[in-house]
């Protein structure tokens, strides 16, 4: 070797290669912490929302799965790597760039996913909705891969509701809300969407409408996000849906044309779909639209949630609120069951 080659090339344990070991140790680190927390995260959502995650959409358990699996893998690979001995393998400068290309890209994708499942979490239903559940002699609750429904009993519904549950919410958070529609005769089905994001699967009440074909008339709706979605389904659908109930929400587009049924129904306190966001969406509603206002009520009301960050403060009570949107439901579908042939 040349006096040359040894200045300009230390070896192990020579002052020139300090930086590079502190380097490794240092992404080792890095690599060991991210796999800790795509292992933690869903951990965290499990353990804070109790039996939550089984009873939704079976995307949100694949989520959560595959953060702890990517999680557990990278933390072996990051033992693996801290075992070998350092090299220093000679590469082109094309595939050194190549190759943290796609390091840099895996590393974005695996903090994305421990950022998405952290976000994802639902709102758990709270004592009022989880009492709702229970089958009794007036309304069978079937739970179901992708929907909850509440079939009333002592003869087959002719008319129905398909209804989309507000954005991360806890689709039995609707049961207080959604069971009395069945007691009072009609089909109700609260659907489990994908990631708890009505938007991931916007036909989604098709399927459940097919499933329970013995009914004739159906009104698709939903809450906030939910209830945008289902304005988006029947505005399309206006063939096979013959009316809408929102609550909480709005039309994200000009569905003045549809020939649907509308009642939207609203709380005078909602800090997030607010007073004013439900008079502008009067002029994208069709001219027969109905308007609920829930005095008092804030969004949080529309299902048994909880509180809601960004929402209003309330000057009635949950329960009074609760009465009177089921009572305009009730209302919105005795109108569609009497125009029905």
């Amino acid at each position: 070797m040349s006096t040359q080659n040894a200045r300009t090339d230390p070896g192990p344990g020579q002052p020139g290669d300090e930086g590079g070991s502190l380097g490794r140790v240092v992404g080792h680190l890095l690599l060991a912490l991210l796999g800790v927390v795509l292992v933690a995260a869903p951990a965290w959502v499990v353990a804070t929302t109790g039996d939550t995650v089984r009873h939704q959409h079976r995307a949100l358990t694949a989520v959560l799965v595959a953060s702890a699996v990517a999680g557990a893998l990278l933390l072996v690979l990051t033992v693996v790597r801290a075992r070998r001995p350092a090299r220093r393998p000679e590469r082109s400068r094309a595939r050194r760039v190549l190759r943290g290309t796609f390091l840099g890209a895996g590393l974005v994708v695996l903090v994305a996913l421990a950022a998405a499942v952290v976000w994802l979490r639902p709102f758990p239903a709270t004592a009022p909705a989880l009492a709702a559940l229970e089958s009794d002699g007036s309304v069978e609750v079937l739970d179901e891969a992708g929907w909850i429904a509440f079939v009333p009993r002592g003869g087959e519904a002719s008319t129905g509701l398909v209804y989309s549950p507000g954005a991360r919410v806890d689709v039995r958070a609707t049961a207080a809300v959604l069971r009395p529609l069945a007691e009072a005769g009609y089909l109700v089905v609260a659907l489990k969407e994908p990631l708890g994001i009505a938007f991931t699967s916007p036909n989604q009440s098709a399927s459940a409408m097919a499933a329970f074909d013995e009914v004739g008339t159906w009104a698709v709706g939903g809450h906030s996000l939910g209830g945008v979605v289902a304005a988006s389904f029947a505005a399309a659908h206006d063939d096979e849906v013959d009316g809408l109930l929102l609550h909480a929400s709005y039309p994200s587009a000009d569905m003045s044309a549809a020939d649907v049924e509308v009642t939207s129904v609203w709380g005078s306190r909602d800090g997030l779909t607010t007073p004013d966001k439900i008079e502008a969406s009067r002029a994208d509603l069709p001219a027969t639209a109905r308007f609920v206002e829930i005095p008092g009520a804030v969004h949080a009301f529309f299902a048994d949630y909880g509180a809601q960050p960004g929402d209003g403060r309330p000057t009635t009570s949950r329960a009074d609120a609760q009465a009177q949107i089921v009572e305009a439901g009730i209302g919105a579908l005795d109108r569609l069951a009497a125009s029905s042939p």
